[in-house]
């Protein structure tokens, strides 16, 4: 079964009520750092590619990205995370002031280090090597009640909750919890999720895995929408969640619940680089739940979204135009 289409004037509809709504991001932030150089032989020391330094540039990574994305559709973002005291720490803040984000969310912890990615990338944007600098064990104690608090301060007044896990530690069950209870209040809660914290999501809204993650969260091979639906249907049961949107890259999506059950077919277009597109979709789906959409018209909006940067290179957002732009 495919799902119903969102024709350009309810999508225009939804898109003009997405500014200034407010989303509470929580999760891992993270800098994306492209160091960008030129090839041009073989190093006579091993079998790799010589790159000479042309230039590098840092963009938001993680939940910063996801921030990153609510920011550019027009929304008003709260994001909360935890950094280290180092200088990825202070590019990142200079990087989410620069996107209009308040920094104040994020948590500092003395004993790791922030989450940063070195992507060494030709001139044609082809990555030769990435390198991670992370500290991932679970927060806990003084830094952890922090979040906790972060939480209830900066989310009393959100549309939607947003979880983006990455499991790099600052999403622990604790922190799901407090989501879970303010969900109470009437904003659903969204996860992007990583499934060895499968049972912390407990009680959310939606969640969004990939393809990846729905076969080995339910033990299921996915290759055809039959066996989509089988594995959503499953993967509702076990996450114990109301809702659940499988992205499957070139195929589209599968969104589960207690209204809809159906595909969204994929759209066309020339794909570039997927990193971050599963952050777009996460953002769109909150701001057009925020704006008054039924799941299916989030997550029809939330598949041209992904439509649009798949298109770009790195962590790229999508501006309101040119969502509009893809239904026409």
């Amino acid at each position: 079964m495919t799902l119903p289409p969102v024709d350009a004037r309810r999508a225009r509809g939804l898109v003009s009520r997405l500014s200034g709504l407010h989303v509470l991001v929580v999760g891992d932030v993270m800098l994306d750092r492209f160091v960008v150089g030129r090839v041009s032989r073989i190093s006579p020391e091993a079998p790799v590619p010589v790159v000479q330094f042309q230039g590098e540039h840092a963009q938001l990574g993680g939940a910063a990205n996801v921030a990153h994305n609510l920011a550019a559709l027009g929304g008003r973002v709260s994001l909360v995370g935890v950094v280290g005291t180092d200088a990825a720490a202070e590019r990142l803040r200079d990087e989410l002031a620069a996107s209009g984000i308040a920094v104040d969310g994020l948590v500092e912890d003395a004993r790791r280090r922030t989450t940063e990615k070195v992507r060494i990338v030709t001139e044609r944007n082809q990555q030769v090597a990435r390198v991670d600098y992370e500290h991932d064990a679970d927060v806990d104690g003084d830094v952890e009640g922090q979040i906790v608090e972060r939480i209830a301060q900066l989310g009393s007044d959100a549309k939607v909750l947003l979880v983006s896990d990455y499991l790099k530690g600052a999403v622990t069950n604790a922190v799901v919890q407090s989501l879970v209870a303010m969900k109470a209040s009437g904003a659903p809660l969204l996860v992007d999720p990583k499934i060895p914290h499968l049972d912390c999501y407990a009680g959310a809204t939606l969640v969004t895995p990939n393809q990846h993650e729905a076969e080995a969260a339910t033990d299921r091979r996915i290759r055809t929408d039959d066996e989509a639906r089988d594995a959503a249907i499953d993967f509702r049961r076990r996450a114990r969640c109301e809702a659940v949107l499988i992205t499957r890259g070139e195929h589209g999506m599968w969104l589960s619940s207690g209204d809809a059950e159906g595909a969204i077919p994929a759209l066309a277009r020339e794909v570039s680089d997927v990193t971050g597109a599963g952050d777009t979709v996460v953002a769109t789906l909150a701001l057009a739940l925020a704006a008054g959409a039924t799941m299916t018209e989030a997550a029809v909006l939330a598949n041209h979204a992904a439509g649009v940067v798949v298109g770009k290179f790195g962590p790229s957002t999508v501006t309101p135009q040119e969502l509009l732009n893809t239904f026409r």
